[in-house]
C-alpha cells in the first residue's frame, strides 16, 4: 500500500477537499491501462503503425485500414490510373471494421501516389489512409496524396540510443520552414547544415521542432494536423528529418517535437473528420465536435480505438525518428469541456466542478506512461495554462505524468507589463511572484516569449519596446533613449526569467538576438509573401549591429546551466525585492543574481544582505553585450558587518555599485574565513 508521502496532493493542503475526486480519476486511469494492456504493456498495445497502413510482408504489399462504417474500399493511385480496379479492392476481415489488401511487389513502386476510395451507405469519398507515413502535395493542383516510400537504403543512424547529458531542458523552439533567411520554405537539410550549429553554439541543449506532422495549410504553424504519422514533406524526405535528428544528437542536443493530439483539421479529403462517412469514427458527434476557437475537430478520447491510434502515434515518433520526447499542444483545451475558455481558474473548485473531460485526462495519463515506458530518458511537456493539479506529477504519485508544464502566464505577464506599465512603475514583489509561482509538485518551463508572441498582429518584446527605431537604430555606434532602454530591458527580462525558472527555459528561434518584426506566413492577404515567414540570420552575423551583442549575452546566460546547473534546483532564495529602488536580489546555488530595474538611478554601496565572497561572472552592462562598462569585473566582493564594530551577530551586507537598468550575476568564491568575520 502506498503511503501518503507518495501522493502529490499531500504537498498542497488546499487539495484536501478534492482528494476523493483525484483518487477516483486516477483509479479510472489505472483501470483503462489494465483493460488496454492486459498482462502486457502499453508499448505492446501501441503498435497500430505496424499493423495498419502500407507494409512489405513476405515479399508482398499488405495494406490495412480501420473503417467500421465502410461498405467497400478500393486502393487507387498512379498504378491504377486513379481508377477503382477489382484487384485493388480491400476485404473486410473482422467485425471491428478492419480491411485488408494483399498485392504482389510489382503492383506498386517507390514514389507512386495513392489514396483510398471509401464507400458507405449513401456516399463515397477519396481519403488519405489514416496511418500514411508519407503525404505529398501536387505543386500544380495543390491536392494531397499518400506516397509509397520505400527508400533504396534505410537511414543508418550514427547514434542509435542517444541519451542527453542535460539535466534540465534549455529549449530552442524552432520551425524548419521559416528557419531560412531566404523568402521561401526552408528544408530539413538546410536546418541540419545551418541551424543546428547555431543552436549548439548558443548554448541550448534541446531543440523543439514545430509543424512536423503533416498539415494542409502552411500558415497553421502545424497545429491543424491531417496526417498524424507523416512527417511534413514540404520540408523534405523522412531520411532528411532523421539526418537532422541524428546530427542534433551528435551535437549533444535532444530533439522533441510539438505533438498535436488536442484536435484535428476539418479538411475532409485530407483529414479524418468523415473518414469512413461517419462523423463519430474519431471525433465527438454532439456539440463537442467542433472546437469553437480553433475551427477544428475534437477527438473522442473515450473510444479505445482513438486511444490506440494516438498512443501508437506517440510510439511511432519515438521509434521511427528517435525523437526524445514531446511538447503536447493544447492540453487545457483537451481537459475541460469548455476548452478552458470560460474560466479564470481563481478557485480550486474550478479544477473539479464536473467540467473536466475525464476521458482526456485518462488518455494523457496513458500517453505519459507509454512515453516513459518506451523511452525512459524522454521528456514530456504540457502546454497547459490552467494549472491543473497533478498534471506535471509522476503517475506513481497519482499524477498524470508530464515532466514539465509550460508556464504560459509568464509571457502574457511580460507583454502586459511592457505594454501597459512604464518600467519606473513596475512592482518588484509582484514581478517575482509571477515568475516564481508554480504548484509544489510540478516543474515548469519558463519563457518570456515563444512563437505565440511573435505572430502577425502582435509584437515581440523587443519590437514592442523599440518599434520603428529597430529599422534605423541598431548600429552599435548609435544610441538613443528608446534603443538603449529596449536593449537593456531585453537582456534583463530574459536573464530574470531564465534564472527564476523552476524546471527549464524556452526561447523561440531568433528571439535570443532580438529578431525584429513579426511572423506572417504566406496567405492571400499578404499576396503569398514569405517576407515575414523567415529568420534574418544576416542581422546576427553583422558585427556592426547590436543583434550580435544580444546573442552574446544570451549565450552567456544559457552557459550558466551548462557550467553551474543553476536550474536543477527548483527553488531560489529570495533576498531583496525593493519596489522603490527597483532592486531584486536572490541566490540560486552558488550564484547571486542582482537586478537594478531603475530607469535612471544608479546606486553606490547598495547593501545586499548576504554573506560570502563573490566575483562577477556576467553583467548586462558589459560592452561586449551592448552595455556601458560601469562595473568592476575584476574585484572580489566581500560581505562585511552592517555597522562598524558591530556585535558578533550583526547581519552581513554585500555592498555593491548597481548601475541603472543592469543585471549582475556573481559566483560565490568560498566560505569566509573566521578572521574575516
Amino acid at each position: 500500500m502506498k503511503t501518503s508521502a507518495e501522493k502529490f496532493y499531500t504537498a498542497d493542503p488546499w487539495l484536501a477537499p478534492f482528494i476523493a475526486k483525484i483518487d477516483e480519476i486516477i483509479s479510472k486511469c489505472q483501470a483503462k491501462e489494465h483493460k488496454l494492456a492486459g498482462k502486457g504493456s502499453l508499448q505492446e498495445f501501441a503498435m497500430g503503425h505496424f499493423y495498419y497502413g502500407l507494409h512489405r510482408e513476405n515479399e508482398r504489399w499488405i495494406f490495412r485500414e480501420w473503417a467500421p462504417n465502410a461498405t467497400d474500399i478500393y486502393l487507387k493511385g498512379t498504378f491504377t490510373g486513379w481508377k477503382e480496379k477489382p484487384e485493388f479492392r480491400l476485404q473486410r476481415i473482422n467485425q471491428y471494421g478492419d480491411w485488408e489488401l494483399s498485392l504482389p511487389m510489382q503492383a506498386m513502386n517507390h514514389g507512386d501516389l495513392y489514396k483510398l476510395c471509401i464507400h458507405w451507405h449513401g456516399g463515397k469519398g477519396e481519403r488519405i489512409p489514416s496511418y500514411a507515413n508519407r503525404v505529398v502535395q501536387d505543386d500544380r493542383t495543390k491536392i494531397f496524396s499518400a506516397q509509397v516510400w520505400i527508400s533504396a537504403e534505410q537511414y543508418k543512424w550514427q547514434i542509435e540510443n542517444f541519451v542527453s547529458a542535460a539535466t534540465t531542458p534549455v529549449i530552442y523552439e524552432a520551425h524548419v520552414g521559416m528557419s531560412t533567411s531566404l523568402e521561401k520554405t526552408g528544408t530539413y537539410r538546410e536546418f541540419t547544415e545551418n541551424i543546428i550549429p547555431i543552436i549548439a553554439r548558443a548554448g541550448y541543449n534541446t531543440v523543439q521542432l514545430m509543424a512536423i506532422q503533416e498539415h494542409p495549410f502552411y500558415g497553421s504553424f502545424g497545429y491543424h494536423v491531417s496526417s498524424f504519422f507523416a512527417a511534413s514533406s514540404r520540408f523534405g524526405t523522412p531520411e532528411e528529418l532523421k539526418e537532422l535528428i541524428d546530427t542534433a544528437h551528435k551535437a549533444g542536443l535532444r530533439v522533441i517535437m510539438d505533438l498535436v493530439h488536442s484536435h484535428s483539421v476539418k479538411n475532409v479529403n485530407e483529414g479524418l473528420g468523415l473518414f469512413d462517412g461517419s462523423p463519430g469514427q474519431y471525433f465527438h458527434t454532439d456539440n463537442r465536435r467542433n472546437h469553437i476557437a480553433w475551427d477544428s475537430l475534437c477527438f473522442d478520447y473515450g473510444k479505445d480505438n482513438v486511444i490506440h491510434f494516438l498512443l501508437s502515434n506517440c510510439r511511432y515518433w519515438l521509434e521511427e525518428y528517435k525523437f526524445d520526447g514531446f511538447r503536447f499542444d493544447g492540453i487545457t483545451s483537451m481537459i475541460y469541456y469548455d476548452h478552458g475558455l470560460g474560466k479564470n481558474f481563481t478557485s480550486y473548485s474550478e479544477y473539479f466542478d464536473g467540467g473536466q473531460d475525464v476521458d482526456a485526462l485518462i488518455y494523457l495519463y496513458l500517453a505519459n506512461k507509454l512515453i516513459h515506458e518506451y523511452r525512459p530518458h524522454s521528456i514530456s511537456i504540457a502546454e497547459e495554462m490552467s494549472g491543473m493539479p497533478g498534471l506535471a506529477a509522476e503517475t506513481s504519485k497519482k499524477g498524470y505524468g508530464f515532466d514539465y508544464r509550460l508556464s504560459m502566464g509568464v509571457p502574457d505577464f511580460w507583454i502586459k507589463l511592457v505594454k501597459e506599465t512604464f518600467d519606473e512603475n513596475w512592482d518588484m514583489g509582484h514581478l517575482m511572484h509571477e515568475l516564481t509561482q508554480h504548484r509544489p509538485e510540478e516543474k515548469i518551463i519558463s519563457y518570456c516569449e515563444s512563437h505565440d508572441q511573435a505572430l502577425v498582429g502582435d509584437k515581440t518584446l523587443i519590437f514592442r519596446m523599440i518599434d520603428s527605431e529597430m529599422y534605423t537604430g541598431m548600429l552599435k555606434s548609435h544610441h538613443s533613449f528608446v534603443i538603449d532602454r529596449g536593449i537593456a530591458l531585453h537582456k534583463m527580462i530574459r536573464l530574470l526569467t531564465f534564472s527564476t525558472a523552476a524546471g527549464g527555459y524556452l526561447n523561440f528561434m531568433g528571439n535570443e538576438f532580438g529578431h525584429p518584426e513579426w511572423i506572417d506566413f504566406p496567405r492571400e492577404g499578404n499576396n503569398w509573401s514569405y517576407k515575414y515567414a523567415r529568420r534574418q540570420w544576416q542581422l546576427l552575423e553583422n558585427g556592426d549591429l547590436k543583434y550580435q551583442s544580444l546573442a552574446g549575452f544570451d549565450r552567456q546566460m544559457t552557459k550558466l546551466q551548462h557550467d553551474f546547473r543553476v536550474l536543477d534546483d527548483l527553488y531560489i532564495t529570495r533576498i531583496t525585492e525593493n519596489t522603490h529602488d527597483k532592486i531584486i536580489a536572490f541566490t540560486r546555488g552558488d550564484l547571486l543574481f542582482v537586478f537594478n530595474f531603475h530607469p535612471s538611478r544608479s546606486f553606490t554601496d547598495y547593501g545586499i544582505p548576504v554573506k560570502g565572497k563573490f566575483r562577477v561572472i556576467i553583467d548586462s552592462d558589459d560592452p561586449a553585450f551592448g552595455g556601458f562598462d560601469r562595473i568592476d569585473r575584476k574585484s572580489i566582493y566581500t560581505s562585511v558587518r552592517k555597522a562598524e564594530r558591530a556585535a558578533l551577530n550583526a547581519p552581513f551586507q554585500l555592498y555593491l555599485y548597481l548601475p541603472s537598468r543592469t543585471a549582475i550575476v556573481f559566483k560565490r568564491e568560498d566560505i569566509m574565513k573566521a578572521t574575516e568575520i
